[in-house]
């Protein structure tokens, strides 16, 4: 196993330029809370709103060219409005701003946001989060699921409904690992979100659920599942103590039935009062059976906290 552990401590710091993605929604305005609360004065951040095709949105049979003329002018109005609902939150701060109107060119909102990324050099992107759909607020599962697979970048989801304040920084960060470098080094990249009186806790989640294609007796397996969560239990404290910072680790079970590791995830950090859960995006399938992008991208509309999925690039490259 890869040992993040002993890679240098004077890497470059993350989170350097942050791309917020809104819509006028209530869960953009947390984001946007969030998002100055952790990274005014830190980081370099722009805010874009993609305004949808009308095209792609009614039945071109039901409509004329003067209808889809006005829908595109009301919602380029609508996203132009929600920009300006956000400057506000950065309290005057600079911002570099943009409306892409995807009405001037190819591709989704997905492939929209993961070009604006890309073109802006984001380490991190920003999204709002809701738990139900709406025909112009694009903030959601339909975006986020898509972005989180694929996404370079590391993501940060805030929940509309969140139970954590989004107006400060977490005072109590959760990190769910699985055994994997990519989520010993999204440990040390989520540390950098933490201060010095910030509660820290790493996580091993032992899946003891019985699954259909499980070839090996469940005993052999959690016993491995055991083994593997120490091991990886006992780097994340050394990581702990090279930056400085004390933490709590614990192995977490799932129930036999019915269960599976994300429930385990956000019912933890829902026990432990968690107001940030961090998860890797990128793993490999090692004896803990459990991909990071695949876990990540079930535990967002699980979560009711900021969930933060962290992309480490120098792994990702390998």
């Amino acid at each position: 196993m890869a040992n993040p552990v002993d890679a240098e401590h004077d890497s470059v710091r993350a989170f350097q330029r942050v791309l917020l993605a809104v819509d006028g929604s209530e869960a953009s305005l947390h984001a946007a809370q969030y998002t100055n609360a952790l990274f005014s004065g830190r980081a370099a951040i722009a805010v874009v709103s993609v305004v949808q095709n009308p095209r792609t949105l009614f039945p071109l049979g039901a409509t004329t060219q003067a209808f889809l003329n006005a829908a595109r002018d009301e919602l380029i109005s609508d996203a132009r409005a929600a920009l300006q609902r956000i400057e506000p939150v950065f309290c005057g701060a600079m911002l570099e701003t943009e409306v892409i109107d995807l009405s001037k060119r190819d591709g989704d909102i997905v492939h929209a946001l993961l070009d604006a990324v890309a073109h802006w050099q984001a380490d991190l992107l920003v999204m709002g989060a809701r738990h139900h759909r709406g025909l112009l607020r694009w903030v959601e599962g339909a975006v986020s699921e898509p972005v989180t697979r694929r996404a370079n970048s590391s993501l940060l989801l805030v929940p509309e409904n969140s139970r954590a304040r989004t107006d400060t920084p977490p005072q109590r960060i959760l990190f769910a690992l699985d055994g994997s470098a990519h989520s010993l080094g999204a440990l040390r990249i989520g540390l950098q979100l933490a201060s010095a009186q910030t509660q820290l806790r790493a996580i091993y989640v032992i899946d003891r659920a019985v699954h259909l294609f499980d070839i090996a007796p469940v005993d052999l397996l959690e016993g491995a599942f055991y083994e593997e969560g120490r091991v990886t239990l006992d780097l994340a404290e050394r990581i702990f103590s090279d930056e400085g910072h004390a933490g709590e680790t614990a192995l977490v079970e799932t129930h036999r039935t019915g269960d599976d590791v994300p429930h385990a995830i956000v019912r933890d950090a829902e026990q432990w009062n968690a107001d940030l859960l961090v998860v890797g995006t990128h793993g490999r399938r090692g004896i803990a059976r459990w991909f990071l992008g695949s876990v990540a991208a079930r535990t967002l509309p699980l979560a009711d906290t900021p969930v933060l999925l962290v992309s480490v690039p120098e792994l990702a490259q390998r």
